[in-house]
């Protein structure tokens, strides 16, 4: 399968995004590690701000993909939960790991409408898997699934931060009985005809 030019661009840019910062990284060394014709670059991104859109647009199919097939393959919520988890620490647990590449551009690129408005898109569809899967479980109320993702987001910023890939694991653990109470919660309400 070739990759298309728009397709290299974003992924020669989005790479050097995620390692070195967005600001850090100019439209001229874009281009040369593209190998790429500066007309050619702004043919297809017509400002480095619709480049930073595109590169976050691709990370988000990326990570939904990977949440899906989680939600698709496991076929237990709390299990789905705990793989979530389990998958993101294999992830932090690596020396390029940087933290979340939504909350990493909107600190640094916060100014631009475009940016932020699809790194709330992605965070308001990783939400949406959280209460996808409390649905599942039986659950109701909102409550859970948004304690879950904060956890899933300050993992996310702690490895970032400390980095220390086992606070995902503390995380995990945390999610896990957040699930086991809300899943307990609802048995006893259903029991007492709530």
């Amino acid at each position: 399968m070739t990759t298309s030019i728009s397709e290299q661009i974003v992924n020669v840019a989005g790479a050097l995004f995620y390692k070195e910062g967005i600001r850090a990284v100019g439209i001229d060394r874009i281009i040369e590690e593209a190998s790429i014709a500066k007309a050619t670059l702004y043919r297809h991104f017509p400002s480095k701000d619709h480049l930073v859109a595109a590169y976050l647009s691709q990370r988000h199919d990326r990570v939904m993909s990977a949440l899906d097939e989680v939600t698709r393959t496991i076929g237990e919520p709390r299990d789905q939960l705990a793989t979530i988890f389990d998958n993101l620490f294999e992830k932090a647990d690596s020396p390029e790991f940087r933290g979340c590449a939504f909350a990493l551009a909107v600190a640094e690129h916060g100014d631009s409408e475009r940016v932020v408005s699809v790194a709330r898109a992605h965070k308001s569809a990783v939400r949406a898997i959280f209460k996808s899967i409390m649905l599942r479980a039986g659950t109701i109320s909102e409550q859970p699934a948004a304690h879950l993702a904060l956890l899933y987001e300050g993992a996310l910023a702690t490895v970032a931060v400390d980095r220390d890939p086992n606070a995902v694991l503390v995380a995990r653990d945390c999610a896990l009985t957040v699930f086991d109470g809300a899943v307990v919660s609802r048995g006893f309400q259903s029991r007492n005809g709530k």
